[in-house]
Formats: C-alpha cells, structure tokens, sequence
C-alpha cells in the first residue's frame, strides 16, 4: 500500500513512481500473471517479482518519504487494484488469442 501511495504522490522521483505503480498494481491485483495452481511456477512469481520490485523502489525514494508513506499506508485499509487486474487481464487475453490464431486452420499462413 505504501508503494501505491509513493506512486501517486508529486514528491516521488519519476523513476519510483513508474517502479511503484507496476509493482503495487502487480501486488494488489487479485489476479497473477501466473496463476497460483500451476506447480511451483504459480507462486515463485509471487516469491520473486514483487519482493525484488519492492527492494527496488525502497532504494529509489528518500528514507524520511518512504517512512511517510507507510505511516500512511498503516491507516488505510488494503484495497484491490483493478488497473493491475485489468491489465493481466489483457495478457492471458493476448496470450491466449495468439495460440488460437496458431491453431486455426490457416492462422500461421
């Protein structure tokens, strides 16, 4: 949540904010690039991206602004990003369309 915040706000350098706005909607969209279900594959998007993500744009905000940011983020209650569902959304869409296109008849001409 905290990164959420740090994505919208005008004191965030451009760089964060871009970092911090993928990773938060990735994180709090309830759908993953990898669904869940799938064998060890399913989680270890879970287990790397986001934690990475968020390494990475801790050290890309001051230290003081990072700490405003999750004061904030401690009154808040956890929302669900339907930006972030909408655009995995898109993918497994794109993705699947693509291997239909390659299985029609016709479709690789």
């Amino acid at each position: 949540m905290a990164l959420w915040i740090a994505a919208r706000d005008s004191r965030t350098p451009w760089h964060a904010k871009l970092v911090a706005g993928l990773v938060a909607a990735y994180a709090l969209s309830p759908i993953d690039l990898i669904p869940d279900f799938i064998p060890i594959l399913g989680y270890l998007d879970d287990l790397i991206i986001v934690p990475i993500g968020i390494l990475l744009v801790v050290k890309l905000i001051p230290e003081p602004l990072m700490a405003e940011y999750r004061a904030m983020a401690a009154e808040q209650a956890r929302q669900t990003s339907y930006g972030g569902m909408i655009a995995i959304l898109a993918i497994w869409i794109a993705i699947a369309a693509a291997l239909l296109w390659s299985a029609w008849p016709g479709g690789t001409r």
